[in-house]
């Protein structure tokens, strides 16, 4: 992803969480604690740094900040690093994707700290959806060459 992606998904993430956290002080529901971290998960052909223009764009916001660093070496071993970082938040959390990335939060929102999920150019399923499903909804080369990734990750396990 681009620098000016990166930099303009700070921004959003940032806008997103003023938003929600409004959102939550206005319901009628019980009040919330306000979300104050923010975990930030790879795409697949990437690692942990490449967050690394957006993080203090967050930090400065006064935000608490974890980069995953997935091992990319299948699904569920991406969803467990996502949930072992999100572990270590000290309540709410908003859980934030680029590409594949995507398909990890999915797995890895239904935790209870979780306040919300935003997929940056990534890969949404819907609840109960797999990959392969996804993909059918793509039409032309973006399926193919999403579905060789998979095929690449199913060898690699």
């Amino acid at each position: 992803m681009k620098l000016n992606s990166f930099v303009l998904a700070g921004f959003a993430c940032a806008t997103l969480l003023s938003a929600t956290t409004s959102f939550a002080q206005d319901s009628t529901a019980a009040p919330s604690a306000p979300i104050k971290n923010v975990v930030l998960v790879h795409g697949l052909f990437a690692d942990g740094s490449s967050w690394g223009k957006v993080i203090p764009l967050l930090q400065a916001k006064g935000l608490h900040v974890t980069a995953v660093q997935n091992p990319t070496t299948s699904l569920d071993a991406d969803v467990d690093a996502v949930k072992r970082a999100l572990a270590q938040q000290q309540g709410p959390t908003l859980l934030v994707a680029h590409s594949y990335g995507g398909m990890v939060i999915s797995q890895a929102g239904d935790d209870p700290k979780v306040a919300g999920l935003v997929y940056i150019a990534a890969r949404a399923p819907d609840a109960g959806e797999d990959y392969p499903a996804l993909t059918k909804k793509i039409p032309g080369r973006a399926r193919i060459g999403g579905a060789s990734v998979v095929g690449r990750l199913r060898r690699a396990v």
